[in-house]
This record gives structure tokens, C-alpha cells and sequence, in this order.
């Protein structure tokens, strides 16, 4: 008999075919709540779902045979990792599975919001474009010889540093601690990364300590010429601050890919021009979503094998 397992959102269905070649696949489900546990629930030993969903303990407690939450991203946020530890039952995620397609969609926001590319797109749907000019647009500075900020040097992070160095730019950091394996210039507050970068890339995970992190205080330190990128998670962002700095010019523009609320995007945003928006979509590329997918797989395959995990996350 397959063992069940229970799939919160619906996941790609390649996906879903290769897990049903093995396991019983019962779900998805309507919210992450027990209330709305598909039937099977009782056999369910492993529990697919992602970080920004809630896995609390009343879901855990709903499902007696609960041995193993597998998060299809990165994010755990959405765990309730006490009381799954209290439990006995393990953690996994995709650990650095979608570095480097994450990576590669933050350049993208990085380029589209300091070369002004939506606004040119804009410019060029709305007829503006003459023909009788040298200056089409307002100049911008470009991203050679900038200063990029990352708050947050990990896989992401540190994939990031060097597809900007190859664009010139002098790359500076904040961490819990120093990366001394890693050529870049440690600054020990995020504020003072902030006042030294041009450009500041939140690429942090999401955790109770990093909520709120970029504030007001550190916004003004970022400037009237700086822009902010978010990769990581909206929590990581004050956003009525920096709808507020935005809209009065304490920073120059902001390119976003996570929100606070999601799917709930401010409208405050929505009316920025200096704003790029995208739903959540870093991880969106073939190559990472096939990464995250034989991840997720083999540690399924490992742990009902009783072999240890392949990307655990302690507890």
C-alpha cells in the first residue's frame, strides 16, 4: 500500500504525476486550515506545502500520523516549528535549489527600476516617443560603479554579488555575521549598509527578527537618489513606510516581488510610477522549479526509506 501524503496547494502536475507514481496524494485544499482536511487526512504521514502558507498546530495536531513537513520553497515561515518538534516530526526545504533562478530575477528588477525599462515600455505604448530628440527620458546614472547593498549574503545573496559585480558595481553586506570566505565588504548594521549603498537588495529569509527590518530609519538612510529591491519576503519591509517614502521622494524607486499580505498589494503601490511589481515570481524559471522538484522528490524517497533527509532543516 502507498504511503499518503498530503499536498496543501496544488502543486505543478508534473509534479503531482511523479509523486502519485508512489505515494497516495490526497488534497490540494481550499485553505491551510483543519477544517478544510480532505478526506484520508488520518493516513497522511508527510505534508507538502510552502512557507507562506500556515502550518500551525492545530493543522499538525489534525493529522495523527504527521511524521515529515516537506516546503516546497525555501520559506519555512509558515511553520509551526515548536510544536513540530515537539511532535518528532522533521523539517526539509529546497535549500538552495532556486538560488540561482532567484538570482537571475533580481538583476531583472534591479535593471528594470534603475534603467527606468517599464517606464520606457510605457513611454513607447503611449505615443511619446518623437523621434526628435537626443533625451527621451530623464537620464539615469546606470549601474556601473554603484553601490549594491545586500541585506541578507546567503545562497541568494551571494549568487546575486557576483552577477552584480560583473556589472561593475562594489558590493557591500549585512549578515547575522561576517562571510570572510567571501570578498565583499561586511557592514555591521543595516542601517549604515543602507547609507552607504546606492542600491539596496533585501535578500533575507523570512524569520520573527527580520520583520519589519527595513524601516523608515533605514529608507532615509538609502536616500533620495537609492532604490530598494525585495527578492525574499514582504515581512522584511515596513510597506506604509515605504509607500511613505516613495510617494515624498525619500527614495528614488522600489522594485518589488513580495508583499506583506499576499496576494494583497497595497493601492498605495499600484499608483507609484517609480515602482516595479510582480507577483511572486523569482523562482518562476524551468530550471529552478525542475531543482525544487527532484529535491522535494528525493526527500520523500529518503525519508520513507528511513535514509536521512537531503536538505534538513533542524529543529
Amino acid at each position: 500500500m502507498k504511503p499518503t501524503i498530503l499536498m496543501v496547494p496544488r502543486l505543478p502536475a508534473a509534479l503531482i504525476e511523479a509523486l502519485s507514481a508512489h505515494y497516495d496524494v490526497i488534497g490540494p485544499m481550499e485553505r491551510s486550515a483543519p477544517e478544510f482536511l480532505p478526506e484520508g487526512k488520518e493516513r497522511a504521514e508527510a505534508l507538502l506545502t510552502i512557507g507562506t502558507q500556515k502550518t500551525d498546530a492545530a493543522l499538525i495536531d489534525a493529522l495523527p500520523k504527521l511524521r515529515l513537513i516537506c516546503c516546497y520553497g525555501t520559506g519555512i515561515e509558515g511553520v509551526d516549528q515548536t510544536h513540530a518538534k515537539a511532535r518528532g516530526i522533521e523539517l526539509t526545504n529546497a535549500a538552495d535549489a532556486n538560488a540561482d533562478g532567484v538570482a537571475e530575477f533580481a538583476m531583472g528588477l534591479l535593471l528594470a527600476i534603475s534603467r527606468q525599462i517599464p517606464q520606457g515600455d510605457r513611454f513607447v505604448r503611449a505615443g511619446r516617443w518623437k523621434g526628435n530628440a537626443i533625451e527621451r527620458m530623464p537620464m539615469v546614472r546606470g549601474l556601473s560603479g554603484c553601490r549594491l547593498g545586500i541585506y541578507g549574503l546567503g545562497a541568494i545573496g551571494s549568487r546575486i554579488a557576483r552577477h552584480a559585480t560583473s556589472f561593475g558595481m562594489e558590493i557591500g553586506y549585512h549578515n547575522r555575521s561576517p562571510r570572510p570566505d567571501l570578498p565583499y565588504g561586511y557592514h555591521d548594521s543595516l542601517i549604515g549598509l543602507a547609507e552607504w549603498a546606492d542600491l539596496l537588495m533585501v535578500a533575507v529569509r523570512a524569520s520573527a527578527e527580520n520583520r519589519h527590518a527595513v524601516d523608515a530609519g533605514v529608507l532615509k538612510a538609502l536616500g533620495p537618489g537609492g532604490y530598494l529591491v525585495n527578492i525574499s519576503r514582504g515581512i522584511a519591509i515596513d510597506e506604509t513606510a515605504l509607500c511613505d517614502a516613495l510617494e515624498t521622494g525619500v527614495i528614488a524607486g522600489a522594485a518589488l516581488d513580495v508583499f506583506e499580505h499576499e496576494p494583497v498589494v497595497p493601492d498605495r503601490l499600484k499608483a507609484l510610477d517609480n515602482v516595479v511589481l510582480t507577483p511572486h515570481i523569482a523562482a518562476f524559471a524551468e530550471t529552478a522549479q525542475q531543482a525544487q522538484q527532484e529535491l522535494l522528490l528525493r526527500n520523500l524517497e529518503a525519508f520513507f526509506a528511513a535514509k536521512p533527509l537531503i536538505s534538513p532543516v533542524a529543529l
